[in-house]
């Protein structure tokens, strides 16, 4: 039977900007409740000129530092009924990015990449092809952690910025395969951050990264590389009229990354951290609307009404904010809360719970 070639698109459907309905706020706070529409975070100026005295090197020099470490993943679906969008029977294939995370041969990609399929290999820069084994996948999140048996002597690894600390302007390059043109470089800037995007499953990514570098089919899964040579995100998604690059794409955070990473190699699983709460954007911080029975946020003593202001001494102006902060953590991670109650601000201590 014929074998039907996809490159996957860089794009699960078009980037959400906003929530996507009730209950999908739920991917850090709660289990139900709704969201707000995404918003673009205004960096402090201490972040700027923090971000702005750091080295940064051309994107020649980035190109040439980390090329090596990007990959081509290629996933094959056999049988009568394919997960692939648009599938029959026979075998189909679909073709993106990942980049090498460690020199154990993990490597990380897009889950939407490898969703479903029979078989995994990774194409090293060098041409060498190698049977990837699928350590664990996060749809929520759209991660996925592969790995290969290649000798260390053969890969490079690309390590992971604070995606926390990236700023609007801040200058970024792309690697991937789109359409298959492996070892492609595109730069840009970013273009806001804080944003949130969809995930297959339709849960919301917070923090996701907005860039106008050159996205397209076949980018997923690949680095989005600070001008220091770091990731600060794995590209995922764009929001197109046309199907092509318009110049808005979207990367997951670096900080969602490791954590999400670490997970998956340990167990390979994820458990999120759930605030169990939900939220919604006030003019002095983040109200409360709900909270879950004998969830942290219960056993902490929130209260409905109550106002979120802050976050480990980081201040919070908007629900997606909380959101995304709660996501860079893990359940089991002690944090510690500003709150408003009754006119009086408190300080109150909450263990993250878990959510599949």
């Amino acid at each position: 039977m014929a074998r039907n070639h996809k490159t996957l698109a860089a794009a699960v459907a078009a980037a959400t900007l906003a929530g996507a309905g009730a209950g999908a706020g739920a991917v850090a706070l709660s289990h139900g409740g709704s969201h707000d529409a995404a918003t673009v975070a205004a960096p402090p100026a201490a972040q700027i000129a923090s971000v702005a005295s750091r080295s940064t090197l051309t994107v020649g020099q980035i190109a040439k530092q980390s090329a090596a470490a990007v990959v081509e993943v290629d996933a094959t679906s056999t049988g009568t009924h394919s997960p692939f969008p648009g599938g029959g029977g026979g075998a189909e294939s679909a073709t993106g990015t990942g980049f090498v995370y460690d020199g154990d041969g993990h490597i990380v990609t897009n889950e939407h990449v490898i969703d479903g399929a029979s078989t995994v290999s990774v194409k090293l820069t060098d041409g060498s092809t190698w049977k990837a084994t699928v350590v664990g996948s996060d749809i929520s999140s759209d991660l996925a952690v592969l790995k290969i048996a290649a000798p260390a002597s053969k890969l490079t690894s690309l390590g992971l910025a604070d995606s926390s600390a990236v700023a609007v302007g801040d200058g970024v390059v792309a690697i991937g395969n789109p359409f298959g043109l492996d070892g492609t470089v595109t730069s840009g800037i970013v273009s806001a951050v804080d944003r949130e995007i969809e995930a297959p499953d339709s849960t919301p990514i917070e923090g996701a990264i907005q860039t106008d570098a050159a996205i397209n089919h076949g980018n997923s899964g690949g680095p989005l590389l600070d001008l220091q040579g770091k990731v600060i995100g794995v590209t995922s998604q764009i929001q197109s009229e046309s199907g092509g690059s318009d110049g808005v794409s979207f990367a997951i955070p670096s900080n969602t990354v490791r954590t999400v990473a670490a997970q998956l190699i340990a167990t390979g699983k994820v458990q999120h951290a759930l605030l169990g709460v939900s939220v919604t954007t006030a003019s002095n911080g983040v109200a409360i609307g709900r909270v879950e029975q004998g969830s942290a946020a219960d056993s902490a003593g929130l209260k409905v009404g109550d106002v979120i202001t802050a976050v480990g001494g980081t201040t919070v102006t908007t629900a997606q904010h909380l959101r995304a902060l709660i996501a860079s953590h893990a359940p089991g991670d002690k944090l510690s809360l500003t709150v408003l109650a009754n006119g009086k601000s408190t300080t109150v201590g909450v263990t993250l719970g878990s959510r599949s």
